[in-house]
């Protein structure tokens, strides 16, 4: 099963849409998930028309039409793998350490990865329990990163596996001419 993970698209503030090579990755994914800070149910209405299967969340920056149709928190079995997905996850000095006790193997309802945004910095780790932690950054909003980022993942016999950060080529801005 392909994965796409996706995060803080700011739809239209920050880009008027994703990048083509996005939708490209939205076309060959068997699950898309988005881990909040669409902005613009425009694009959770586009996203659940383009993909397969979609599981998203919403985030800080977005409002009532957003909340209305997306949790806080999702949880998902795909194919024996249980992931959950939340925007926020508190600041990164701890983070393994309060996402264990939330998501890990001794929480109430425990999962094996959790995808998380809000930050726009690409992070893969493990917590010491085995709890997997995704970032995929962000595909038009890198702030304080070298590129925009999203990621790609497969889960094979109930596990994850071929995790990939994508950098986004930089676009060049345009001058109008003179």
């Amino acid at each position: 099963m392909d994965l796409l993970l996706l995060a803080d698209t700011h739809l239209p503030r920050r880009a008027r849409d994703l990048p083509d090579e996005v939708w490209g990755a939205v076309a060959a994914a068997d699950v898309v998930v988005h881990a909040g800070d669409w902005v613009d149910v425009a694009l959770l209405d586009e996203l659940e028309q383009r993909s397969a299967r979609l599981v998203g969340v919403h985030g800080n920056n977005d409002g009532p039409p957003l909340r209305d149709r997306l949790p806080e928190v999702a949880r998902v079995d795909l194919d024996g793998l249980r992931m959950a997905v939340v925007h926020e996850t508190g600041a990164s000095t701890g983070r393994e350490r309060r996402c264990d006790a939330l998501y890990g193997p001794a929480s109430p309802d425990p999962g094996d990865v959790l995808v998380f945004g809000h930050s726009h910095v690409p992070w893969d780790t493990t917590t010491p329990s085995g709890l997997r932690l995704l970032n995929p950054g962000s595909p038009t909003d890198r702030r304080r990163q070298p590129r925009c980022t999203y990621m790609t993942a497969r889960v094979e016999a109930g596990a994850l596996a071929e995790v990939r950060v994508h950098e986004l080529p930089l676009r060049v801005p345009t001058r109008p001419p003179r």
